[in-house]
């Protein structure tokens, strides 16, 4: 997408992009460490999340305390906030859990300590 001038807009789905490729990249690394945040815990957080960002960005944007330049969204909008701002809640929704699940020591590794066989007398 180009303005009048011929210069490339960065729109807000490019920006989007890089901050929801941070997030895949966490969640993969959860996934590959073989310690999956819980996913349908996830999606039920983000029910209420989501439905608290479309009434709150619809504030926000409807009394003018936001704006978006219309050449850089999509068009695509709930309410009067475009798509695009609920990309934040999803981020996160799967970020906070994924950093979560990685940042937290397994049982394995937390020196918890083994009981005492019979035979360790």
């Amino acid at each position: 997408m180009a303005d009048e001038t011929g210069r490339r807009l960065v729109t807000y789905w490019s920006l989007n992009a890089i901050f929801l490729a941070v997030v895949a990249a966490v969640a993969v690394a959860a996934l590959v460490a073989r310690r999956a945040p819980r996913w349908k815990a996830i999606g039920l957080a983000a029910i209420p999340l989501l439905i608290m960002t479309a009434v709150f960005d619809n504030v926000l944007v409807g009394v003018g305390i936001v704006g978006y330049d219309p050449a850089r969204i999509s068009g695509v909008t709930i309410g009067v906030a475009p798509l695009e701002d609920f990309a934040y809640a999803i981020a996160v929704v799967v970020l906070l859990p994924s950093l979560w699940t990685l940042l937290t020591p397994s049982r394995s590794s937390s020196g918890a300590k083994r009981a005492p066989r019979r035979d360790d007398a």
